[in-house]
């Protein structure tokens, strides 16, 4: 088991409910940044540490680079948030968030489409293979 895998498991679950509150006060069809903005003032009014548009290194058989992949949120360094206001979730953007995950070895992710009417319809989690075993 991945050794940030319970503490991201757990942290999820209030992040989803932080979100919750966000989508329910703001409702949905406004930008991304807009719902970026007031999570991340949830998170903190909530006690949760996390930074937004952090820039994502690579690295490649001992070759370490900087390319402009920017995550949209990371909470407590151990859950990445993908955050999304479109129609429909497309695997484009579970593939990037994956992509994030392992870049970065973080165990657990959630896509958060605010742009569903229920905000639990919009929400995909996301578990680094084998973090969970």
């Amino acid at each position: 088991m991945h050794s940030l895998y319970e503490k991201a498991n757990a942290l999820s679950y209030k992040v989803i409910g932080a979100a919750i509150e966000v989508h329910k006060t703001m409702g949905s069809g406004l930008y991304e940044a807009i719902y970026e903005k007031c999570l991340m003032r949830e998170l903190e009014l909530q006690g949760i540490q996390a930074k937004n548009q952090r820039i994502v290194p690579v690295a490649y058989k001992g070759f370490e680079f900087e390319e402009p992949l920017r995550l949209d949120v990371i909470a407590e360094d151990c859950l990445i948030l993908e955050l999304k206001s479109v129609e429909t979730v497309m695997p484009a953007h579970k593939a990037k968030l994956l992509a994030y995950m392992k870049l970065l070895d973080i165990p657990l992710g959630l896509v958060i489409n605010f742009h569903e009417p229920i905000l639990k319809n919009g929400i995909s989690r996301m578990i680094l293979p084998g973090a969970d075993k």
